[in-house]
């Protein structure tokens, strides 16, 4: 697929002229509203399958056709029209791997439960579609590379476990070769590399990840995603694996709801990771495990065992080139308190920083704040009261030094605030707690423990503030930094925009990551 220019409400490009308009107004109303960057629909639906790329025309009834077939992918009513729920959906992070032939195999697949007899599959051009599948039992995998945030120990244990998910319900051995040929490589890459135009990567959202079908064993992830092990910010490079994985072995896209091999991403919850339909699609191809007793895993216990490993690389003091482990550019939230000492925490530990002593940690998170959760997604400290926030999930901590507040924790409906924000800080000419959450922001009174009226307001009103910051602090200049993975935004209060940017890792001395490390550590 050729690079295009990007869709702009006007160019036909050979649908009729009719349903530009409800799209060109469903697409601004969107945007304006928050959502995810949404694609060119007919792009799209081109990319995964839905849509012929025979010179990119395609008439009014292909395109209702195409677009109520990616609805039934999707679990959404089928109304054949490009609503908002269906552009929304197009927006949300995803397998890049087509959606061609997945109604049709998973036809093939039921079919085979309910009649017991297979039956020929074939797709919407009437070319007969047989699943690719490795004819071996004993497959080997390889890591190739790794994100340079998480340590090579981490992302072994990681995919270990999900190639064992497979392997515990079907016929299948894996084993990991250190050196030398593998059936299977997994690697990390930026960009486009080599993989075709319609491959290359977008960059954090989108999509995540894609894999190659049996023979060619390879499975290919976006670096500049967050990945991690634990925790609500970024994406879980266990569940994106476990599915691309499944495409390695010859498993289409399916259209169950919670089913692994679903196109769009999920989070890790505490349910089955695998499906009723997971376990029949692998097993149609492989056969069942040796004893006949598949072994099923709660995503629960998965995610505590992805905890325990995350702690322990978190609490070993992991270093790089002699930097602290957040100065890679992940953390989940940063704050500063009156003694002007920087924090900055992610998963069950946190750092200090200070002009007198430097960076002390990782420190136990809970050694000083305790029943606080690992993983927070926003903290700020109020030189207004001298009280500790932290925010996770649906819920808000208060301390006061190193105990929590009567009454806490506290749901954040309750506040009128957005359940897992983005950051948070105290903002001194408002005299309030500001909490940013997608393209909103809402202002957090902190005597009445209410919003205050007239908010959520848009994220537009701090010019030059992007969307998704993952941690915020004022320093004593009372300039305001935001942070997002490896850059950072100074936002002026008395100009009221943004003044500078940069890399906070190489340009904040007050970070503690003077000298870090830069670069992909692509091999």
């Amino acid at each position: 697929m050729s690079h295009r220019p990007p869709y702009r409400c006007g160019a036909a490009r050979g649908v009729t002229a009719a349903w530009i308009p409800a799209v060109c107004t469903l697409l601004t109303a969107l945007t304006a509203g928050g959502s995810p960057l949404v694609p060119d629909p007919e792009v799209f639906l081109e990319k995964y399958g839905y849509l012929h790329q025979d010179n990119h025309i395609h008439d009014a009834a292909e395109m209702q056709s195409a677009i109520s077939d990616f609805q039934w992918l999707s679990r959404l009513p089928i109304t054949g029209e490009l609503d908002s729920a269906t552009l929304r959906q197009m927006a949300e992070p995803r397998c890049g791997v087509s959606d061609e032939v997945s109604q049709q195999i998973w036809a093939h697949r039921v079919n085979s439960i309910l009649t017991g007899k297979g039956s020929a599959v074939r797709h919407r051009r009437r070319r007969s579609v047989k699943a690719e599948k490795w004819y071996k039992r004993h497959l080997t995998y390889q890591i190739v590379n790794w994100p340079r945030h998480l340590s090579v120990s981490s992302v072994r244990l990681a995919v270990q476990a999900a190639f064992q998910l497979w392997s515990n319900v079907s016929g299948l051995v894996f084993q990991e070769a250190l050196e030398g040929p593998a059936d299977i490589r997994l690697a990390f890459y930026d960009g486009d590399h080599n993989d075709g135009s319609s491959n290359a990567f977008d960059g954090p959202g989108g999509t995540l990840a894609h894999a190659f079908l049996p023979r060619r064993g390879e499975a290919h992830f976006d670096i500049a995603e967050r990945w991690t092990l634990n925790g609500h910010k970024g994406h879980n490079l266990f569940i994106v694996t476990a599915h691309e994985i499944g495409h390695t072995l010859g498993l289409e896209h399916s259209p169950v709801r919670h089913a692994l091999m679903s196109p769009y991403y999920r989070k890790l919850g505490r349910s089955l990771v695998l499906s009723w339909d997971d376990i029949i699609a692998v097993q149609q191809l492989y056969g069942k495990p040796s004893g006949d007793r598949p072994v099923r895993l709660p995503g629960q216990v998965l995610h505590a065992t992805l905890h325990e490993w995350e702690s322990t690389e978190l609490h070993s003091g992991h270093q790089t080139a002699g930097q602290p482990l957040y100065c890679q550019g992940v953390f989940d939230a940063i704050t500063m308190d009156h003694n002007k000492t920087v924090l900055v925490f992610r998963g069950s530990v946190y750092w200090t920083v200070s002009a007198e002593n430097g960076v002390k940690g990782p420190l136990p998170l809970r050694q000083r704040w305790s029943d606080l959760p690992p993983a927070i997604e926003a903290a700020a400290f109020s030189p207004l009261d001298s009280k500790w926030y932290f925010f996770k999930g649906k819920r808000m901590w208060r301390y006061t030094g190193s105990v929590l507040d009567p009454s806490f924790p506290r749901k954040s409906s309750e506040l009128g605030l957005p359940h897992h924000p983005d950051c948070a800080f105290f903002y001194a000419p408002l005299g309030h707690m500001v909490v940013f959450k997608g393209s909103r922001y809402s202002v957090l009174n902190l005597q009445t423990l209410h919003q205050e009226p007239y908010y959520p307001r848009r994220l537009t009103d701090w010019t030059g503030v992007p969307q998704g910051t993952n941690g915020a602090l004022t320093r004593p200049d009372g300039r305001l930094y935001l942070f997002r993975e490896q850059r950072f935004w100074r936002f002026d209060p008395i100009k009221v925009r943004v003044t500078r940017e940069g890399q906070w890792a190489k340009d904040l001395s007050w970070t503690g990551c003077s000298n870090a490390p830069q670069g992909n550590n692509i091999l």
